[in-house]
Protein backbone atom coordinates (compact mmCIF):
# COMPACT_ATOMS: atom_id res chain seq x y z
CA UNK A 1 0.00 0.00 0.00
CA UNK A 2 0.70 3.40 0.73
CA UNK A 3 3.44 2.68 3.41
CA UNK A 4 5.44 1.27 0.77
CA UNK A 5 5.65 3.65 -1.79
CA UNK A 6 5.90 6.98 -0.60
CA UNK A 7 9.23 7.64 1.44
CA UNK A 8 7.08 10.46 3.51
CA UNK A 9 4.77 7.21 4.59
CA UNK A 10 7.36 4.77 5.41
CA UNK A 11 7.49 5.92 9.38
CA UNK A 12 8.72 4.40 12.22
CA UNK A 13 5.37 2.99 13.62
CA UNK A 14 3.00 1.70 10.51
CA UNK A 15 5.05 0.63 8.01
CA UNK A 16 7.53 -1.37 9.92
CA UNK A 17 4.32 -3.28 11.27
CA UNK A 18 2.39 -3.43 8.79
CA UNK A 19 4.53 -4.13 5.65
CA UNK A 20 6.39 -7.29 7.26
CA UNK A 21 2.88 -8.52 8.13
CA UNK A 22 1.20 -8.34 4.49
CA UNK A 23 4.47 -9.38 2.72
CA UNK A 24 5.48 -12.66 4.02
CA UNK A 25 2.44 -14.35 3.01
CA UNK A 26 3.49 -15.30 -0.58
CA UNK A 27 7.35 -16.14 0.42
CA UNK A 28 5.92 -18.39 2.80
CA UNK A 29 3.70 -20.33 0.38
CA UNK A 30 6.51 -20.87 -2.26
CA UNK A 31 8.82 -21.56 0.20
CA UNK A 32 6.57 -24.73 1.27
CA UNK A 33 6.33 -25.48 -1.80
CA UNK A 34 9.70 -25.43 -2.94
CA UNK A 35 10.38 -27.83 0.31
CA UNK A 36 7.85 -29.90 0.17
CA UNK A 37 7.99 -30.65 -3.79
CA UNK A 38 11.89 -30.23 -4.18
CA UNK A 39 13.45 -29.96 -1.01
CA UNK A 40 14.82 -26.63 -2.34
CA UNK A 41 15.75 -23.95 0.50
CA UNK A 42 15.78 -21.26 -1.36
CA UNK A 43 12.12 -19.94 -1.66
CA UNK A 44 11.36 -17.35 -0.35
CA UNK A 45 14.86 -15.43 -1.66
CA UNK A 46 13.76 -16.27 -5.33
CA UNK A 47 9.92 -14.83 -4.70
CA UNK A 48 11.16 -11.43 -2.91
CA UNK A 49 13.90 -11.28 -5.69
CA UNK A 50 11.28 -11.24 -8.28
CA UNK A 51 8.75 -9.47 -6.43
CA UNK A 52 11.62 -6.59 -6.09
CA UNK A 53 12.26 -6.70 -9.65
CA UNK A 54 8.79 -5.93 -10.35
CA UNK A 55 8.54 -3.31 -7.66
CA UNK A 56 11.90 -1.34 -9.38
CA UNK A 57 10.03 -1.90 -13.20
CA UNK A 58 6.74 -0.38 -11.42
CA UNK A 59 8.12 2.39 -9.29
CA UNK A 60 10.61 3.53 -12.72
CA UNK A 61 8.12 3.56 -15.58
CA UNK A 62 4.96 4.07 -13.69
CA UNK A 63 6.28 6.97 -10.81
CA UNK A 64 9.08 8.28 -13.13
CA UNK A 65 7.93 7.53 -16.70
CA UNK A 66 4.29 8.51 -16.34
CA UNK A 67 4.78 11.55 -13.31
CA UNK A 68 8.09 12.38 -13.06
CA UNK A 69 8.40 11.56 -9.22
CA UNK A 70 11.66 11.21 -7.88
CA UNK A 71 13.09 7.36 -7.71
CA UNK A 72 14.14 8.56 -4.36
CA UNK A 73 10.97 9.12 -3.35
CA UNK A 74 8.79 6.11 -4.21
CA UNK A 75 11.23 3.32 -3.99
CA UNK A 76 10.11 -0.36 -2.44
CA UNK A 77 11.51 -2.09 0.85
CA UNK A 78 14.24 -4.36 0.71
CA UNK A 79 12.99 -7.50 1.89
CA UNK A 80 16.20 -9.33 0.76
CA UNK A 81 17.60 -9.96 4.74
CA UNK A 82 14.54 -11.31 5.94
CA UNK A 83 13.97 -13.69 3.03
CA UNK A 84 17.51 -15.23 3.24
CA UNK A 85 17.11 -15.52 7.01
CA UNK A 86 13.57 -17.16 6.63
CA UNK A 87 15.12 -19.77 3.80
CA UNK A 88 17.98 -20.49 6.52
CA UNK A 89 15.91 -21.08 9.34
CA UNK A 90 13.70 -23.85 6.96
CA UNK A 91 16.89 -25.52 5.70
CA UNK A 92 19.02 -25.48 8.83
CA UNK A 93 15.80 -26.94 10.66
CA UNK A 94 13.66 -28.72 8.00
CA UNK A 95 10.48 -27.90 10.44
CA UNK A 96 7.54 -25.56 9.26
CA UNK A 97 6.82 -25.11 12.73
CA UNK A 98 10.24 -23.85 13.88
CA UNK A 99 10.31 -21.88 10.42
CA UNK A 100 6.92 -20.15 11.49
CA UNK A 101 7.63 -19.19 14.49
CA UNK A 102 11.78 -18.21 14.46
CA UNK A 103 11.92 -17.51 10.88
CA UNK A 104 8.62 -15.25 10.69
CA UNK A 105 10.04 -13.45 14.22
CA UNK A 106 13.77 -12.77 12.13
CA UNK A 107 11.82 -11.76 8.92
CA UNK A 108 9.99 -9.23 11.09
CA UNK A 109 12.44 -8.19 12.85
CA UNK A 110 15.31 -7.79 10.70
CA UNK A 111 12.82 -5.74 8.27
CA UNK A 112 13.21 -1.90 9.64
CA UNK A 113 17.51 -2.51 9.98
CA UNK A 114 17.52 -3.73 7.05
CA UNK A 115 15.80 -0.56 5.72
CA UNK A 116 17.31 1.78 7.92
CA UNK A 117 20.80 2.63 5.48
CA UNK A 118 18.25 3.50 2.89
CA UNK A 119 15.49 5.28 5.07
CA UNK A 120 17.66 6.82 7.29
CA UNK A 121 18.76 10.27 5.38
CA UNK A 122 15.12 11.14 4.52
CA UNK A 123 14.40 11.31 8.37
CA UNK A 124 16.95 13.43 8.91
CA UNK A 125 15.17 16.98 10.97
CA UNK A 126 15.88 20.02 9.22
CA UNK A 127 14.72 23.75 9.89
CA UNK A 128 12.20 24.32 6.78
CA UNK A 129 10.44 28.20 7.07
CA UNK A 130 10.30 27.93 10.55
CA UNK A 131 9.65 24.55 11.30
CA UNK A 132 10.87 21.57 12.74
CA UNK A 133 10.25 18.49 10.14
CA UNK A 134 11.92 15.60 7.91
CA UNK A 135 13.35 15.38 4.57
CA UNK A 136 10.77 12.95 4.00
CA UNK A 137 8.05 15.45 5.11
CA UNK A 138 9.72 18.31 2.87
CA UNK A 139 9.55 16.02 -0.10
CA UNK A 140 5.90 15.60 0.56
CA UNK A 141 5.12 18.74 0.58
CA UNK A 142 6.93 19.51 -3.02
CA UNK A 143 5.80 16.85 -4.79
CA UNK A 144 1.47 16.99 -3.69
CA UNK A 145 -0.64 14.06 -4.77
CA UNK A 146 -3.79 13.09 -3.34
CA UNK A 147 -3.52 11.02 -0.26
CA UNK A 148 -0.88 13.60 1.04
CA UNK A 149 -0.28 12.77 4.96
Amino acid sequence: GDWDFWSDWKDRRLWVSVTPIVLITFPAAVQAVLWEQFRLPFGATIVILGLLLGEWVNRYFNFWGWTYFPINFVFPASLIPGAILLDAVLMLSGSYLFTAIIGGMAWGLVFYPGNWPIIAPLHVPVEYNGMLMSVADIQGYHYVRTGTP
